[in-house]
This record gives structure tokens, C-alpha cells and sequence, in this order.
């Protein structure tokens, strides 16, 4: 009888620590998610930036000297992230292509520019920005216009700020319910050693040597359930990574290795504060509150 009774203990206490990990891994692992979230939303911001053309038509009249100064000029230019020139002749037969037919026939002449796509590095990606490249290289009298979406590059900018505002807004209150839901868990596994608290009081012992095997056994919970939430992360982070390659994920080793701590350490400090002030609940409640 007393074997049979000590394996079901044995279970019951195996099935409650693997429900603590599992829920101290599970919420680890959503708080990281949005850790990632949170140090890749400029990542994915400059990303969408970086995709805006500004275009540079050139005249006719334009030597061929200057359109390769021009060219070498903007290449070097400290806003500059890529450059791609179009010539009049590739730019009829995209045209053509994109309408199935070969307009130059009808029209019997050319009437497309050469022209420079512009893609610019995302620090440089805002309207008043824009407006001063634009103006600059509309001053050149080799410039015939210079063309982008001006809407777009505002909208985007307005949307960058809203998104990152409520992205920190539900980091914050994450954090708070993550650390609620781990102190649940971690109190209810004390909660059910109440009465040993009690016993091992009642026959003398300190409160420190009675909270000691508990704060341990919860932070060996806490170091398993970071570990698994940390292991988890690192394989949405690896398919992330290979799913769109141009993000770079991987980029920044550094803010990676400091987000994976924070969540290591976060497992062990939120266990540790949790089962000090569960214990001390319990070591100050008298003995006829125990049943409540």
C-alpha cells in the first residue's frame, strides 16, 4: 500500500513540475518571439524602404558623359544603396512586354528616356529628404524630371511610427502577464507542499533552510523551461531566416546573444522572486489557514 501510494506521489510531483516547465517554456518562448519582433521591426521597415525607387529621367540631349558621371555620382553618394540604369530601348521593350504589344510600331518612334532607378538607404527615406535629392538632381540641365511616390514615402514613414509605438506598447504588457503567468504556476507547485512548509516549521526550522530546496528545485524548473524556450526560438529563427533572406536575421549576432540571455536569466530571476515570495506566504500563514 505504501508503495503504491508513494509512486502516485512520485507521478503527481513529476506532472506538476512538467506543467510548470511546460508553462514557464511557453511563455518564455512567445516573450522571445516578441523580443524578435520587436529588434527586427526596423530591420523589416528599412527593408520596405529600401524597396522605393526614386527615378532620374534624363534628356535626350544628354551626353554620354555626363550620364556616367552622373551614374559614378550617385553611386557614391551617401544615400545611395543600389543603382540601375534604364536606357530608352530596354525600357519600350518592358513596356511592350507588360502590354503585349510593340507600341513603337503604332507611334513609329521611341518616345521613353533614359532614366536611373534610385534606390536609397532607409536612414534617407523621408519626404523632406527626398525632396532635397530630388530638387538637387533636378537642377542638373541634363535632368529632365525626377519622379517618386511622394505619398507612399509619407505613409510608410506615418505607419514605421504607429507600428513600433504599439509594438513596445504590447512588449510591455506582455512582459507583465509573462511574468504573472510564470509566478501562477510557480505558486501553485508550492501551494501544493504547504503543509511539509508548515511541518518543517513547526519542528524548528529556519525560514532560509526551508526556503532553500524550494527556490533551487524552482530554479532548475526555471533553467529547463528557458532552455526549451530558447531552443524552440532558435529554430523559428533559423526557418525565418532561410524563409526571407534578404531581413538578414542572423545579421546582428550581438543584440541575438543579448536577447537570448535576457530570456535565460529572465527564466531563473522570475522563478527565483516567485517561489521567495510564495514560501513566505505560506511560512507566515498560521496552520488553520493552510485549509483555505
Amino acid at each position: 500500500m505504501t508503495t503504491s501510494f508513494e509512486r502516485y506521489q512520485k507521478r503527481r510531483l513529476i506532472s506538476s513540475y512538467f506543467s510548470v516547465v511546460i508553462s514557464i517554456s511557453l511563455v518564455l518562448f512567445l516573450l522571445g518571439m516578441l523580443g524578435l519582433l520587436v529588434l527586427n521591426t526596423k530591420k523589416v521597415a528599412d527593408h520596405f524602404k529600401e524597396q522605393i525607387a526614386l527615378t532620374v529621367y534624363l534628356k535626350d540631349t544628354a551626353k554620354e558623359v555626363e550620364i556616367e558621371q552622373l551614374k559614378k555620382s550617385l553611386a557614391m553618394a551617401d544615400y545611395t544603396k543600389s543603382t540601375t540604369y534604364v536606357s530608352k530601348e530596354e525600357a519600350a521593350a518592358a513596356h511592350s512586354e507588360e502590354i503585349g504589344e510593340d507600341f513603337m510600331e503604332f507611334l513609329g518612334y521611341n518616345p521613353l528616356q533614359n532614366s536611373i532607378d534610385v534606390y536609397m538607404n532607409a536612414d534617407f527615406v523621408s519626404s523632406e529628404q527626398v525632396d532635397k535629392i530630388a530638387e538637387d538632381l533636378t537642377s542638373k540641365n541634363f535632368v529632365d524630371e525626377v519622379v517618386y511616390d511622394k505619398p507612399l514615402i509619407a505613409l510608410l514613414n506615418d505607419n514605421v511610427k504607429k507600428i513600433s509605438f504599439w509594438v513596445l506598447v504590447a512588449s510591455s504588457v506582455f512582459t507583465f502577464i509573462a511574468v504573472l503567468l510564470i509566478n501562477s504556476s510557480i505558486r501553485l507547485a508550492v501551494y501544493s507542499k504547504r503543509f511539509i512548509i508548515k511541518t518543517m516549521q513547526m519542528v524548528g526550522a529556519t525560514k532560509g533552510f526551508i526556503r532553500r530546496p524550494f527556490i533551487w528545485q524552482s530554479v532548475k524548473l526555471g533553467l529547463i523551461g528557458a532552455i526549451l524556450a530558447l531552443i524552440g526560438m532558435a529554430a523559428v529563427l533559423y526557418y525565418l531566416n532561410n524563409s526571407f533572406t534578404e531581413l538578414n536575421l542572423l545579421g546582428d549576432i550581438k543584440m541575438l546573444v543579448i536577447l537570448f540571455s535576457g530570456i535565460f536569466l529572465m527564466g531563473i530571476v522570475i522563478t527565483w522572486i516567485s517561489t521567495y515570495f510564495a514560501t513566505s506566504r505560506f511560512l507566515n500563514l498560521k496552520t488553520d489557514e493552510l485549509y483555505y
